[in-house]
């Protein structure tokens, strides 16, 4: 299961990458094509759709990375069952969170498409498209965090490095 989960994480954090190429490669058509006078209408509502869908996607990646940026410094500093109990606390926090916003996410891709909602850009998309995105990194983005409470709940690590690490 650990494998999967990681592989799971390592393929959001994949398409995170692929979303942001293809935000450069948007952004510099647009800007090759204003420099030669054709239009490239959406150009700026698909950059934005790139940039959502990297940065949702990018999220359950980071945190299994450790790359989410956290005030550890409090929990560092704690030792033995206080540590522990301040670890699960704030992975269950954010665990609930997560699965919160996930839940919103999920119903707005669904209102999204019951209603055929469009962009109001000069594209008009189905914004269910891009929000897809936002829903998936949300989803993924919980089960990150209740893995990683989990994890932490079984003792088979913590959530914070040491203190030694956080100067």
């Amino acid at each position: 299961m650990r494998r999967v989960l990681d592989g799971l994480y390592d393929l959001a954090g994949a398409l995170a990458a692929v979303f942001l190429v293809a935000l450069l490669v948007v952004v510099s058509f647009q800007v090759l094509l204003r420099w030669l006078a054709v239009p490239f209408p959406g150009a700026t509502a698909y950059a934005g759709y790139c940039m959502a869908a990297s940065s949702f996607l990018a999220l359950p990646y980071a945190l299994n990375a450790g790359a989410h940026i956290r005030v550890s410094i409090l929990l560092a500093r704690l030792t033995g069952t206080g540590r522990r109990v301040a670890e699960l606390w704030c992975l269950l926090v954010a665990s609930s969170l997560a699965w919160y916003f996930a839940w919103y996410a999920i119903k707005a891709v669904r209102i999204s498409h019951l209603i055929n909602d469009v962009s109001q850009g000069q594209d008009a998309t189905p914004l269910w498209i891009p929000q897809l995105a936002m829903a998936a990194g949300t989803v993924l983005l919980g089960i990150a965090f209740t893995d990683h409470l989990l994890r932490v709940a079984l003792g088979k690590e913590t959530a914070v490095p040491d203190a030694g690490a956080v100067e």
